[in-house]
Protein backbone atom coordinates (compact mmCIF):
# COMPACT_ATOMS: atom_id res chain seq x y z
CA UNK A 1 0.00 0.00 0.00
CA UNK A 2 1.71 3.38 -0.85
CA UNK A 3 2.33 6.05 1.50
CA UNK A 4 -0.06 8.82 -0.43
CA UNK A 5 -2.08 11.06 1.77
CA UNK A 6 -6.05 10.12 1.51
CA UNK A 7 -8.38 13.17 -0.10
CA UNK A 8 -8.70 14.45 3.63
CA UNK A 9 -5.19 14.41 5.03
CA UNK A 10 -3.92 17.26 6.67
CA UNK A 11 -0.11 18.36 7.49
CA UNK A 12 1.11 20.28 10.40
CA UNK A 13 5.41 20.95 9.83
CA UNK A 14 7.17 21.41 13.37
CA UNK A 15 9.86 23.41 14.05
CA UNK A 16 12.21 20.77 14.60
CA UNK A 17 11.63 19.71 10.64
CA UNK A 18 9.08 16.57 11.65
CA UNK A 19 5.97 16.59 10.07
CA UNK A 20 2.75 15.58 11.62
CA UNK A 21 -0.23 14.30 9.57
CA UNK A 22 -4.19 14.27 10.82
CA UNK A 23 -7.35 14.30 9.50
CA UNK A 24 -10.53 16.35 10.44
CA UNK A 25 -13.93 15.54 10.37
CA UNK A 26 -16.75 17.70 11.25
CA UNK A 27 -20.10 17.01 10.02
CA UNK A 28 -21.85 19.94 12.84
CA UNK A 29 -24.18 22.31 11.99
CA UNK A 30 -22.18 25.07 10.28
CA UNK A 31 -23.86 27.87 11.83
CA UNK A 32 -22.98 26.13 15.37
CA UNK A 33 -19.46 25.69 14.54
CA UNK A 34 -18.35 28.83 16.33
CA UNK A 35 -19.52 27.17 19.46
CA UNK A 36 -18.63 23.55 18.16
CA UNK A 37 -16.09 21.66 20.99
CA UNK A 38 -13.12 19.46 19.17
CA UNK A 39 -12.14 15.87 20.29
CA UNK A 40 -8.30 14.62 19.64
CA UNK A 41 -8.51 11.42 19.28
CA UNK A 42 -4.53 9.64 19.77
CA UNK A 43 -4.18 6.00 19.01
CA UNK A 44 -1.73 3.68 20.31
CA UNK A 45 1.30 1.77 19.29
CA UNK A 46 1.29 0.13 15.66
CA UNK A 47 -2.32 1.51 14.98
CA UNK A 48 -3.03 5.42 12.99
CA UNK A 49 -5.88 7.77 12.31
CA UNK A 50 -7.89 4.87 9.94
CA UNK A 51 -7.79 2.66 12.91
CA UNK A 52 -10.61 4.87 14.46
CA UNK A 53 -13.41 5.26 11.44
CA UNK A 54 -16.44 3.66 12.95
CA UNK A 55 -16.44 5.85 15.94
CA UNK A 56 -16.33 9.13 13.34
CA UNK A 57 -20.12 9.04 12.42
CA UNK A 58 -21.15 8.90 16.00
CA UNK A 59 -18.95 11.82 17.52
CA UNK A 60 -18.88 13.76 14.37
CA UNK A 61 -21.73 15.16 14.03
CA UNK A 62 -21.87 17.16 17.38
CA UNK A 63 -18.27 17.37 17.82
CA UNK A 64 -15.06 18.83 15.49
CA UNK A 65 -12.85 15.51 15.50
CA UNK A 66 -9.31 15.90 14.95
CA UNK A 67 -7.56 12.23 14.04
CA UNK A 68 -4.00 12.56 14.90
CA UNK A 69 -0.94 10.12 13.69
CA UNK A 70 2.07 9.70 16.39
CA UNK A 71 5.36 10.27 15.21
CA UNK A 72 6.33 7.31 12.81
CA UNK A 73 2.99 6.35 12.04
CA UNK A 74 0.33 6.24 9.84
CA UNK A 75 1.17 9.38 7.37
CA UNK A 76 3.46 11.24 9.82
CA UNK A 77 7.24 11.55 9.52
CA UNK A 78 9.66 8.92 10.79
CA UNK A 79 12.13 10.22 13.25
CA UNK A 80 15.33 11.55 11.83
CA UNK A 81 18.42 10.22 13.82
CA UNK A 82 19.10 13.25 15.25
CA UNK A 83 14.94 13.56 16.52
CA UNK A 84 14.55 14.42 20.62
CA UNK A 85 12.84 11.35 21.18
CA UNK A 86 11.43 12.67 24.38
CA UNK A 87 8.00 13.51 26.52
CA UNK A 88 8.96 16.76 26.19
CA UNK A 89 8.86 16.45 22.59
CA UNK A 90 5.78 14.37 22.15
CA UNK A 91 3.60 16.65 24.55
CA UNK A 92 4.90 20.24 22.24
CA UNK A 93 4.56 18.72 19.31
CA UNK A 94 0.79 18.01 20.26
CA UNK A 95 0.31 21.53 21.22
CA UNK A 96 1.90 22.47 18.27
CA UNK A 97 -0.98 21.26 15.78
CA UNK A 98 -3.93 22.38 18.14
CA UNK A 99 -1.85 26.36 17.78
CA UNK A 100 -1.48 25.92 14.10
CA UNK A 101 -5.59 24.80 14.29
CA UNK A 102 -5.96 27.69 16.72
CA UNK A 103 -7.83 25.10 18.89
CA UNK A 104 -7.54 26.47 22.27
CA UNK A 105 -8.88 23.29 24.27
CA UNK A 106 -9.92 19.37 23.74
CA UNK A 107 -11.68 16.63 24.82
CA UNK A 108 -8.59 14.10 24.50
CA UNK A 109 -9.66 10.34 23.38
CA UNK A 110 -6.56 8.26 23.66
CA UNK A 111 -5.88 4.75 23.36
CA UNK A 112 -3.74 2.18 24.40
CA UNK A 113 -0.14 3.88 24.81
CA UNK A 114 -1.47 6.93 23.30
CA UNK A 115 -3.26 7.54 27.01
CA UNK A 116 -0.08 7.55 28.92
CA UNK A 117 0.71 10.44 26.49
CA UNK A 118 -2.46 11.60 27.26
CA UNK A 119 -1.70 11.56 31.36
CA UNK A 120 1.24 13.49 30.93
CA UNK A 121 -0.08 16.06 28.72
CA UNK A 122 -3.47 16.53 30.98
CA UNK A 123 -0.60 16.92 33.93
CA UNK A 124 1.49 19.23 32.07
CA UNK A 125 -1.17 21.30 29.81
CA UNK A 126 -4.04 21.61 32.11
CA UNK A 127 -4.98 24.43 30.22
CA UNK A 128 -5.36 22.09 26.97
CA UNK A 129 -8.16 20.41 27.99
CA UNK A 130 -11.60 19.98 28.68
CA UNK A 131 -11.66 16.57 29.60
CA UNK A 132 -9.33 13.18 29.43
CA UNK A 133 -10.13 9.40 28.20
CA UNK A 134 -8.14 6.68 28.74
CA UNK A 135 -8.92 3.24 26.34
CA UNK A 136 -6.99 0.46 28.04
CA UNK A 137 -4.31 2.41 28.86
CA UNK A 138 -1.38 0.99 31.23
CA UNK A 139 0.40 3.51 33.38
CA UNK A 140 3.53 1.96 32.36
CA UNK A 141 4.65 -1.17 30.64
CA UNK A 142 6.12 -4.43 32.57
CA UNK A 143 9.35 -6.06 31.62
CA UNK A 144 7.29 -8.95 31.21
CA UNK A 145 5.36 -7.17 27.99
CA UNK A 146 8.79 -6.05 26.55
CA UNK A 147 9.94 -9.47 26.94
CA UNK A 148 6.86 -10.55 24.95
CA UNK A 149 7.05 -7.91 22.43
CA UNK A 150 10.30 -8.97 21.42
CA UNK A 151 9.42 -12.29 20.04
CA UNK A 152 12.99 -14.12 19.60
CA UNK A 153 14.75 -10.79 19.34
CA UNK A 154 17.22 -8.91 21.31
CA UNK A 155 14.28 -6.38 22.28
CA UNK A 156 10.98 -4.80 20.91
CA UNK A 157 12.77 -2.06 18.93
CA UNK A 158 14.93 -4.93 17.53
CA UNK A 159 12.37 -7.28 16.25
CA UNK A 160 10.45 -4.19 15.12
CA UNK A 161 13.47 -3.35 12.55
CA UNK A 162 13.68 -6.81 11.89
CA UNK A 163 10.66 -7.72 10.90
CA UNK A 164 9.41 -4.39 9.47
CA UNK A 165 6.04 -2.72 10.23
CA UNK A 166 3.84 -5.02 8.68
CA UNK A 167 6.03 -7.98 9.76
CA UNK A 168 5.71 -7.26 13.46
CA UNK A 169 2.17 -6.48 13.45
CA UNK A 170 1.30 -9.98 11.31
CA UNK A 171 2.85 -11.66 14.82
CA UNK A 172 1.19 -9.71 16.76
CA UNK A 173 -1.46 -11.23 15.26
CA UNK A 174 -1.40 -14.31 16.18
CA UNK A 175 -1.37 -13.56 19.60
CA UNK A 176 -5.06 -13.93 21.12
CA UNK A 177 -6.99 -10.86 21.98
CA UNK A 178 -4.77 -8.68 20.09
CA UNK A 179 -6.93 -7.18 17.66
CA UNK A 180 -10.27 -6.08 17.87
CA UNK A 181 -11.89 -8.48 15.13
CA UNK A 182 -11.35 -12.15 14.89
CA UNK A 183 -13.20 -11.75 11.24
CA UNK A 184 -10.63 -12.63 8.71
CA UNK A 185 -11.12 -9.78 6.23
CA UNK A 186 -10.90 -7.59 9.47
CA UNK A 187 -7.40 -9.01 10.08
CA UNK A 188 -6.31 -8.82 6.40
CA UNK A 189 -7.78 -4.86 6.55
CA UNK A 190 -5.68 -4.29 9.64
CA UNK A 191 -2.09 -5.59 8.64
CA UNK A 192 -2.78 -3.64 4.89
CA UNK A 193 -2.69 -0.77 7.76
CA UNK A 194 0.30 -1.67 9.43
CA UNK A 195 1.94 -0.97 5.39
CA UNK A 196 1.34 3.06 6.20
CA UNK A 197 3.88 3.07 9.27
CA UNK A 198 7.82 1.39 9.28
CA UNK A 199 9.81 -0.72 11.48
CA UNK A 200 11.62 2.18 11.85
CA UNK A 201 8.61 4.58 13.05
CA UNK A 202 7.59 1.58 15.55
CA UNK A 203 11.20 0.75 16.63
CA UNK A 204 11.79 4.14 17.47
CA UNK A 205 8.18 4.61 19.41
CA UNK A 206 9.00 1.44 21.33
CA UNK A 207 12.51 2.47 22.25
CA UNK A 208 10.40 5.93 23.59
CA UNK A 209 7.52 3.90 25.48
CA UNK A 210 10.09 1.32 27.45
CA UNK A 211 11.43 4.27 29.77
CA UNK A 212 7.81 5.79 30.06
CA UNK A 213 5.91 5.76 33.08
CA UNK A 214 3.36 8.27 33.94
CA UNK A 215 2.57 7.12 37.20
CA UNK A 216 4.96 10.14 38.94
CA UNK A 217 2.55 12.39 36.43
CA UNK A 218 -1.11 10.62 37.42
CA UNK A 219 -1.77 13.11 40.89
CA UNK A 220 -1.51 16.10 39.12
CA UNK A 221 -3.96 15.39 36.38
CA UNK A 222 -7.20 18.16 37.43
CA UNK A 223 -9.27 17.56 34.37
CA UNK A 224 -12.49 15.46 34.38
CA UNK A 225 -11.29 11.91 33.41
CA UNK A 226 -13.22 8.58 32.15
CA UNK A 227 -11.37 5.36 32.09
CA UNK A 228 -12.28 2.63 29.85
CA UNK A 229 -10.52 -0.22 30.99
CA UNK A 230 -10.83 -4.02 29.35
CA UNK A 231 -11.56 -6.63 31.26
CA UNK A 232 -9.33 -9.35 29.16
CA UNK A 233 -6.32 -7.04 27.61
CA UNK A 234 -3.08 -8.96 27.20
CA UNK A 235 -1.46 -5.74 28.19
CA UNK A 236 -3.19 -4.01 30.89
CA UNK A 237 -5.19 -5.92 33.64
CA UNK A 238 -8.35 -4.64 34.96
CA UNK A 239 -6.27 -4.51 38.56
CA UNK A 240 -3.92 -2.36 36.53
CA UNK A 241 -6.84 -0.22 35.64
CA UNK A 242 -8.68 0.33 39.00
CA UNK A 243 -5.08 1.67 40.40
CA UNK A 244 -5.02 4.32 37.55
CA UNK A 245 -8.56 5.02 38.73
CA UNK A 246 -7.20 5.34 42.33
CA UNK A 247 -4.14 7.47 41.40
CA UNK A 248 -6.15 9.80 39.02
CA UNK A 249 -8.10 12.56 41.32
CA UNK A 250 -11.72 12.44 40.86
CA UNK A 251 -11.60 9.61 37.74
CA UNK A 252 -14.33 7.90 36.43
CA UNK A 253 -13.53 3.81 35.44
CA UNK A 254 -15.96 2.04 33.13
CA UNK A 255 -15.15 -1.67 32.75
CA UNK A 256 -15.48 -2.41 29.28
CA UNK A 257 -15.96 -6.87 28.52
CA UNK A 258 -14.26 -6.74 25.33
CA UNK A 259 -12.43 -9.67 23.78
CA UNK A 260 -9.23 -8.62 24.40
CA UNK A 261 -7.23 -5.00 24.15
CA UNK A 262 -8.89 -3.65 21.42
CA UNK A 263 -12.02 -2.66 22.93
CA UNK A 264 -12.64 0.79 20.86
CA UNK A 265 -13.15 -2.02 17.95
CA UNK A 266 -15.02 -4.98 19.58
CA UNK A 267 -16.57 -3.02 21.89
CA UNK A 268 -17.10 0.53 19.61
CA UNK A 269 -20.60 0.58 20.30
CA UNK A 270 -20.25 0.25 24.75
CA UNK A 271 -17.06 2.49 24.91
CA UNK A 272 -18.87 5.24 22.49
CA UNK A 273 -21.39 5.16 24.55
CA UNK A 274 -19.74 5.48 28.08
CA UNK A 275 -17.78 8.38 26.23
CA UNK A 276 -20.70 10.25 25.20
CA UNK A 277 -22.70 10.11 28.57
CA UNK A 278 -18.99 11.18 30.16
CA UNK A 279 -19.10 14.22 27.97
CA UNK A 280 -22.60 15.09 28.32
CA UNK A 281 -22.23 15.04 32.37
CA UNK A 282 -19.12 17.53 31.59
CA UNK A 283 -21.18 19.66 29.60
CA UNK A 284 -24.43 19.61 32.19
CA UNK A 285 -21.54 20.48 34.94
CA UNK A 286 -20.76 23.70 33.67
Amino acid sequence: MPKTPTPHSQFVNHANGQITHYIIDDFTDPWKRASTETILIQHGFGRHFAFWYHWIPVLARKYRVIRRDLRGHGLSSDPTSDYDYSLDTVLGEIVDLLDQEKTSRVHLLSESTGGMIGIAFAAKYPERLLSLTTCATPSHLPDSAKRGWALEFKDWPTACRELGARGFSDRMASLPGSIGQADPAYQRWWLDQADLSTGEGFARYAEFLMGLDVRPWMADVRCPVLILAPTNSRNTSLHDQEALKDMIPGSTMVTIDGRGHEIYVDKAEDCQAAFLRFLGVIASDD
